[in-house]
């Protein structure tokens, strides 16, 4: 199991932006804080979460059973205080709902893919190591790459690159995997690799890292459903806040960021109409942001774990219950 496994991203911020909610006493006596850790991966962040606030019990979410084994050997000296579930994140609420929890202290999502899935080849989220062309998060269910790649129909393939990759030469590319999956279809990553890299003119592969970062990330996106799950999930996670609880977000690209920006800005703005000298409770802010922007990893950071690079952490507090 390779170390760059067990560094969690920007640790000590997410734990010092979380403690003004998880230090304070339980919502009733008896009770401590409840902290939500939506991703859960191989449990850095829960275990650090568990070990610096010894009152909070934690909830800890994963679609990925393989993680959920390995986190749960990991939290396993915390006994009763871990509650893991295997869950996609969007499910939040049902899953409180199961558990008899109304409101919770902290949430913290570390969106993205974990290091396992990274670190382990035959899942195929890498595109630097030959692999099947898997890339599910949950190994149990839903449909591979290699059967998007091999079904889904050319202009549909061009619009996840475009939306999720963000890929300029999308056209390009997918007429280059519609030629090759008609003569046989796509099965291990490094033909899909060559193939980008013949298919895009010269300009293109000088910059932005290995070509086909963008064409595995939409992908793995389209595989996942990752942008639908976070849009249902981060008003969710806000709407389980009790006042005074806050939840910390890390992406690492612009989509996730774009994403947790709009919900937390429109949580924090005034809705209320021009020219009300009062401004009425129902229109006032529910959340506080506690961020400038996004914040980035500190130099030292991404030198030693060069997976932080790309990330962007927010964080906001509830000040206010909705109003009915």
């Amino acid at each position: 199991m390779s170390q760059t496994r067990h560094v969690p991203v920007m640790l000590q911020r997410c734990l010092d932006l979380l403690a003004p909610a998880l230090q304070r006493p339980g919502r009733s006596a008896g009770t401590g804080p409840v902290v939500v850790d939506c991703t859960l991966g191989l449990g850095g962040h829960s275990e650090a979460l568990l070990t610096r606030f010894p009152e909070a019990r934690l909830i800890a979410l994963d679609r990925d059973t393989e993680a959920l084994r390995l986190s749960a050997e990991r939290l396993a000296p915390f006994g009763d205080r871990a509650t893991l579930v295997h869950a996609v994140y969007d499910e939040l609420p049902d899953v409180l709902d199961r558990l008899g929890v109304p409101r919770v202290d902290g949430v913290l999502f570390d969106l993205g893919v974990s290091s396992m899935q990274l670190d382990e080849a035959e899942r195929g989220f890498a595109y630097a190591q030959d692999a099947p062309l898997d890339m599910r998060m949950d190994q149990t269910t839903g449909v591979s790459a290699a059967e998007v790649l091999n079904t889904y129909a050319p202009g549909e393939l061009v619009r996840i690159l475009r939306a999720y990759g963000e890929e300029k030469q999308a056209k390009r590319i997918v007429s280059a995997i519609v030629r090759e999956r008609d003569r046989e279809p796509f099965a291990n990553s490094a033909r899909l690799v060559e193939l980008i890299r013949d298919a895009l003119p010269q300009a293109a592969k000088r910059t932005g890292g290995n070509p086909a970062k963008r064409t595995f990330q939409a992908l793995r996106i389209e595989v996942n459903g990752e942008l639908t799950v976070l849009e249902r999930a981060v008003p969710a996670a806000v709407a389980a806040l009790g006042v005074g609880g806050r939840i910390a977000v890390l992406s690492y690209h612009s989509l996730e960021d774009r994403l947790v920006k709009q919900v937390f800005a429109a949580g924090a703005a005034n809705t209320a109409p021009p020219g009300l000298p009062v401004v009425p409770e129902e229109y006032q802010p529910r959340l506080k942001l506690l961020t400038r922007g996004a914040e980035l990893p500190t130099e030292e950071e991404v030198a030693e774990n060069r997976r932080a690079a790309p990330a962007r952490l927010r964080a906001a507090e509830r000040i206010r219950e909705d109003v009915a």
